[in-house]
């Protein structure tokens, strides 16, 4: 699967429309296409996708780009598609791009519950570092808010 998966950067809103179908079959409160439009149209927001044969948006991760960090809002990998490495490689390769960039450490929000999420977060060397009560809905939960301090520009391992 990923021998045949590309990753690339959204450089304009060509795949939004599937990037949102993504985001509302993961999400209970999914971004629109309006507000992912309007987040890339400010130049702050970087989105990736994976292509795979078939498949145009196999996942995708919606980050801000922000001074020297990045904020990772959003991974989503197609049902069908999950535990095949994909949400792994697309990792790597936002914090190895972003790191080329200047970025310096990245940072993200993820539901207590998602022990699959937490525990590959937590291999890619990101440590939870505070919580926020109940900042989830639907239904309502703690999101353990994790950093990782140190991206290296030359390197996509954690």
């Amino acid at each position: 699967m990923l021998e045949d998966a590309t990753i690339e950067r959204l450089a304009s809103e060509a795949d939004l429309d599937a990037v949102a179908a993504l985001e509302a079959d993961t999400f209970a409160n999914p971004w629109t296409r309006e507000m992912l439009a309007r987040e890339l149209e400010a130049d702050i927001m970087r989105v990736y996708v994976v292509r795979t044969p078939g498949k145009p948006v196999a996942a995708f991760c919606a980050c801000w780009f922000v001074v020297d960090e990045v904020h990772i809002n959003t991974v989503a990998v197609d049902p069908a598609l999950r535990r095949r490495g994909l949400a792994r490689a697309l990792l790597l390769h936002v914090m190895a791009d972003t790191g080329r960039d200047g970025a310096v450490c990245a940072t993200l929000e993820v539901r207590r519950s998602n022990h699959a999420a937490l525990r590959l977060y937590e291999q890619l060397g990101f440590t939870v570092e505070a919580v926020r009560k109940g900042y989830y809905t639907h239904p309502t939960e703690d999101a353990l808010i994790l950093w990782r301090r140190a991206l290296k520009s030359t390197d996509s391992s954690p």
